[in-house]
């Protein structure tokens, strides 16, 4: 199968040699670069805060350039969204690494779990764009936060040349979508020729991101059965 990975660089590699392991052709098609702010991390990490939560594995790139800055706080408590983002703590030297079950909305119910021994907010170094489902959680569940942006993920152009080029020649069988904004950016490029991808296969990480496909190739989507990269193998 000719698979498209919309991750980012840094990511897809990783990806394409895991296809490529399995006998299938990975077509490479990053839709953001990440864009990193270090300083904005140092800054949030020196003020009160019981516990870190992270969401992605890109956040702990950005910790990573700190250095010996982040020496300090490698023996707090870290809250992972999952086991990608826990393995990504833990190369970076985090030693209290709690992960939740792959979801926003499941790490918000891990941490509620502890927040009444907390004695000051949780700090949620986030990116954006971002889903608001983990933040909304956190609220629902009465836990004192505050959300500090140590990265952005800002779109890549491409011209429709090379994006048919990419897409049809030959077609492509399936693309890996991980996030909504992942999802429109892919939606929007496809757009003048999604009547040539016809057959294409939507493998979404989550329902939240299936919904962004448009709808007359709703019988197309495949949802992996847990949010993670695992999942998305799976339904290959």
């Amino acid at each position: 199968m000719r698979v498209v990975v919309t991750r980012p660089e840094s990511s897809a590699r990783r990806t394409a040699e895991r296809l490529r392991n399995l006998g299938h052709q990975p077509v490479l098609l990053p839709l953001t670069r990440a864009i990193h702010h270090p300083d904005a991390a140092a800054a949030a990490l020196a003020g009160p805060h019981a516990a870190l939560a992270v969401t992605s594995a890109e956040t702990l790139r950005v910790l990573s350039l700190l250095g010996e800055r982040l020496t300090p706080f490698l023996g707090q408590t870290l809250y992972a969204v999952g086991e990608t983002t826990a393995k990504a703590a833990e190369e970076a030297g985090f030693r209290n690494i709690r992960s939740g079950a792959g979801t926003g909305a499941e790490l918000a119910e891990l941490i509620a779990g502890y927040a009444s021994t907390f004695d000051a907010p949780l700090l949620y170094l986030a990116g954006k764009p971002r889903s608001p489902k983990f933040e909304d959680g956190l609220r629902t569940n009465d836990v004192r936060f505050v959300t500090a942006e140590v990265y952005e993920m800002t779109p890549i152009a491409y011209d429709e040349v090379y994006i048919r080029s990419v897409l049809l020649e030959p077609p492509v069988d399936a693309v890996f979508l991980y996030s909504r904004e992942n999802a429109r950016l892919f939606c929007d490029f496809a757009a003048p020729h999604l009547r040539e991808l016809a057959s294409v296969q939507f493998v979404c990480l989550s329902d939240n991101v299936a919904e962004i496909v448009p709808r007359e190739f709703h019988r197309n989507i495949k949802i992996a059965g847990h949010p993670d990269e695992d999942g998305i193998f799976a339904l290959l």
